[in-house]
């Protein structure tokens, strides 16, 4: 989706958004169902590769790394290419990557290939990551409501799927190579279906000073918006948060808390539930009361449920802290990408800037958890996550929408009521995101 160029979009039925949003939703669940499937087993490819904490942390880095390296410039590949085809090369790369990480640690138990294989993984996702956040914001635009986080709930539910699936595999004993092999065909044909359906491109605009602007330039002056750099920070901090859980919880409660290895996947799938209930049902309550406060209580809650998580005892009230901890994470990466795409012809550029700075989390945390765990073991380990969240109730204020400027009226005359009507709190609040269709703001 062209959507940082400023184009004029065309006209978009309602049932085509509709249709728009059943799709993204399925590409974002079968992105988590792949990327849970590879954390569910990570119990058994530590013990099929005989890494300690600290080297199965850098093993970790390799996917880490491939989507650091992909972020800042998925942007400009979403520009150029459209969402769809964006998205479906990513998962393509994704895809493979997953086999080969599979088949390499089952079979051939060589790290380096398994390192070869996340890394494309994480390339992959990476990609994927921008493209389908910038069309998830489009959709969310015109239905006039917000909705983002539900679409990453249905990444959440992929991954409740991909850990429920990954607890049966290891009970079964079913060989992870084979496991992670069909989880990567079922993603990657799930998806090429999917963006069938996505909103249509922009056509290409002709050529003039608008248009003449390139897409590296965008993403040159979003890294000079302090705005934008704020937002960055936050998802920094909740990527870490969340990432430190998909990475490391599993393993944690086998290690720490004694528990078997079904017990240990079946944390990490309370965890991505909670997630999930926490980005279906949170909605009501960003609509309602804003991004700000809601972001506050959450960022405690999810602090209070970490701690507990580590420091409870027995391991059922554990897993209470674990439910409160994916509760209280499960909004703020999707608010914050929401909160970089308020203004559409600038969300490419924005939406790939937050992530760049986000994703760094997962490149340093897997070795600062790991390393951390050598030393005090995997499950006190966690407690760093209370320890990074507490200050980043300063950075909440800044998703705040920034005041509308005054600007041109729509060129198409129309104002859909609906918009006004049913817009979230924080649009009717001062969104710079007009009640009308915001793709026909021409770029100023």
């Amino acid at each position: 989706m062209n959507a940082s160029n400023g184009t004029l979009r065309p006209p978009v039925e309602p049932r085509q958004v509709l249709t728009a949003r059943t799709a993204v939703a399925v590409v974002f669940g079968l992105n988590g169902l792949a990327l849970a499937s590879w954390f569910a087993r990570l119990p058994a490819a530590r013990d099929a590769l005989g890494l300690t904490p600290g080297r199965l942390g850098l093993l970790l880095l390799a996917a880490s790394s491939g989507a650091l390296l992909a972020l800042p410039t998925a942007g400009i590949l979403a520009h150029r290419m459209g969402a769809a085809r964006a998205v479906g090369a990513a998962t393509a790369l994704a895809a493979s990557g997953l086999v080969l990480a599979g088949v390499a640690t089952g079979s051939w138990h060589t790290v380096p290939l398994v390192a070869v294989g996340l890394f494309a993984l994480g390339y992959g996702s990476g990609t994927c990551e921008v493209a389908m956040n910038v069309e998830a914001a489009a959709v969310e635009r015109r239905l006039g409501r917000t909705v983002m986080p539900r679409f990453h709930a249905a990444w959440s539910l992929g991954t409740v799927a991909g850990a429920a699936v990954g607890a049966g595999t290891a009970r079964l004993g079913v060989p992870i190579g084979l496991h992670l092999g069909l989880a990567a065909a079922v993603m990657l044909a799930g998806t090429l279906s999917a963006v069938r359906s996505f909103l249509p491109d922009p056509p290409t605009p002709p050529a003039g000073p608008t248009t003449a602007r390139t897409p590296g330039a965008g993403l040159l002056a979003a890294w000079r918006e302090p705005r934008t750099l704020l937002i960055g920070l936050l998802l920094l901090v909740m990527a870490f948060t969340e990432g430190t859980a998909n990475d490391w919880l599993a393993l944690a409660f086998v290690d720490g808390h004694g528990v078997s290895e079904t017990v240990g996947a079946l944390a990490f799938g309370v965890f991505v539930a909670a997630m999930t209930l926490g980005r279906t049902a949170g909605t009501i309550a960003l609509d309602r009361w804003g991004r700000v406060p809601v972001l506050l209580c959450a960022t405690a809650v999810a602090a209070i449920g970490a701690t507990a998580a580590v420091l409870a005892d027995p391991w059922p009230l554990a897993m209470a802290g674990v439910l409160l901890w994916g509760l209280g994470t499960s909004l703020g990466f999707p608010m914050g990408m929401s909160a970089a795409a308020d203004e559409e012809h600038r969300a490419a550029a924005r939406v790939s800037v937050v992530a760049a700075i986000g994703y760094t989390a997962f490149l340093a945390g897997p070795p600062l958890v790991g390393l951390l765990g050598d030393r005090v073991g995997s499950l006190r380990a966690l407690l760093v996550v209370p320890l990074v969240l507490l200050p980043a109730l300063l950075l909440v204020p800044a998703t705040r929408p920034p005041v509308a400027a005054p600007g041109p009226e729509p060129t198409d005359g129309r104002q859909d009521p609906a918009d006004v009507r049913e817009g979230p709190a924080d649009v009717r609040a001062g969104s710079t995101v007009p009640a009308y269709d915001a793709g026909n703001v021409p770029d100023r």
